[in-house]
């Protein structure tokens, strides 16, 4: 078997390869920055008012796009990351509150409160029927 490349063939074949190692590295780049966007666009700026981490220029909303980064690039999962953040920082960093225990009133009460004008305004009507 000869395996005998001529120079301008073994320049070529390593351009190519290199070409084909830096796009991935670059494709491997944009899917963790999408995957950034997405987390972050879920986590509200503890020193901004009402803003996502994405959208934030504030130092705090820097490092935290830095952290959770390091953290894709350490192969941590999405919901790690936000496990992570919410013992750091407390369940207002994420501006969807998971459903349990500790604020299952926040979630129950506009309903009660609902309910309980409906049940108001119906006692009243039979109580006071309009004459005609």
């Amino acid at each position: 078997m000869n395996l005998h490349l001529s120079s301008n063939k073994l320049v070529l074949i390593i351009f190519n390869l290199l070409i084909l190692l830096f796009s991935t590295i670059a494709l491997s780049d944009e899917a963790i920055d999408d995957k950034v966007k997405k987390i972050t666009s879920n986590l509200r700026c503890m020193t901004c008012q009402n803003q996502t981490i994405y959208d934030s220029d504030a130092d705090f909303s820097k490092n935290i796009r830095q952290i959770v980064r390091q953290k894709l690039i350490d192969n941590q999962n999405e919901k790690e990351i936000i496990d992570f953040l919410v013992a750091r920082y407390g369940e207002y960093i994420v501006f969807t509150p998971q459903f349990n225990r500790r604020n299952i009133f926040l979630w129950i009460f506009p309903f009660l409160i609902f309910a309980l004008c409906f049940v108001f305004f119906i006692f009243r009507l039979k109580k006071n029927p309009t004459k005609q």
